[in-house]
């Protein structure tokens, strides 16, 4: 089969039965789009005819290109969903990606704001309905630790004020109950009735323009940065550093990192892990301060 051909079978397949979210399917369609433009150019035709090492070739070329390791494991990933599909399709009989490695991504640290920096971003006037909604906003993204992408697409009936729980649908559609705190509850009292209002009892989606469009992610980030810059800020501060801050300062508190992963949603410990790195100096501190044995490490 030649490789436009399947790539088309396999993203149809991914929209009709897989049931993949629009986000995923448009990161699939470009990792294929890309790789359809290498083999063009290696003059592959077939994707029969690719090996191990055309994909890993491949690879090297993003590399080359400038694309980060950590972008060029997620391409990676999307062609072996593709070449999955493909071998339970018959369509193939070997799997070209196997044993390609992307090149070893440098570990960084989130960069988390301190509760200080946080309580000055979300210090919001509430002198128009525009501040009302951006202050909820920002107010459940920190108290929550949601995702950007997880705040754009919630609903109101995943939020029960009553109780202070949000329902979030993250990534691989697992769901998580999250708690969520008084500011961020107030917030959303007050903002829920100006929606109400502007986007009328049919719209769904909590957060909504003035004229009641569904806000996306790309929308939000440009509302955090502009309060960061608007609230004097010493950096133009990105949605998922508020998640960063959530993670880091409840485990500053708590050192209960079960408790992080499960709030933050990740599926393995390892990426909660990260964390940890953060909270040393604070660690440091208070073996200094209650250990029996650390004024003696001298």
């Amino acid at each position: 089969m030649k490789l436009p051909a399947a790539i088309s079978a396999f993203l149809e397949h991914a929209q009709n039965e897989a049931g993949l979210s629009p986000a995923t399917l448009s990161a699939y369609s470009r990792d294929l789009e890309q790789l359809k433009r290498w083999c063009r150019d290696s003059g592959i035709d077939q994707v029969g005819q690719l090996q191990p090492s055309d994909v890993r070739s491949f690879a090297a070329s993003e590399h080359r290109r400038g694309l980060s390791p950590t972008s060029i494991q997620r391409r990676l990933s999307g062609l072996r969903r593709f070449f999955r599909y493909l071998r339970r399709e018959k369509i193939l009989h070997h799997d070209p990606a196997e044993g390609v490695r992307a090149p070893r991504a440098r570990r960084r640290l989130p960069n988390a704001l301190d509760v200080d920096q946080v309580a000055a971003l979300l210090d919001i006037p509430e002198d128009n309905d525009l501040a009302r909604r951006d202050r909820a906003m920002l107010e459940l993204l920190y108290s929550a630790g949601l995702r950007v992408s997880e705040l754009a697409t919630l609903t109101w009936n995943q939020v029960d004020l009553t109780e202070g729980m949000v329902r979030v649908v993250g990534k691989g559609r697992r769901e998580r109950i999250v708690p969520i705190g008084a500011p961020a509850i107030k917030a959303l009292r007050r903002w829920h009735k100006i929606h109400f209002v502007v986007a009328g009892s049919d719209q769904p989606q909590i957060f909504t323009s003035m004229k009641g469009k569904p806000l996306g992610v790309r929308a939000i980030q440009k509302r955090v940065a502009w309060w960061s810059t608007r609230q004097g800020l010493d950096q133009t501060v990105h949605p998922h550093q508020l998640r960063h801050s959530f993670a880091s300062h409840i485990l500053e508190s708590s050192g209960d990192l079960r408790a992080v992963q499960e709030l933050l949603g990740h599926a393995n410990l390892s990426t909660t892990q990260i964390y940890t790195h953060l909270d040393f100096q604070h660690l440091a501190e208070t073996y200094d301060r209650t250990h029996p044995r650390a004024k003696n490490r001298d």
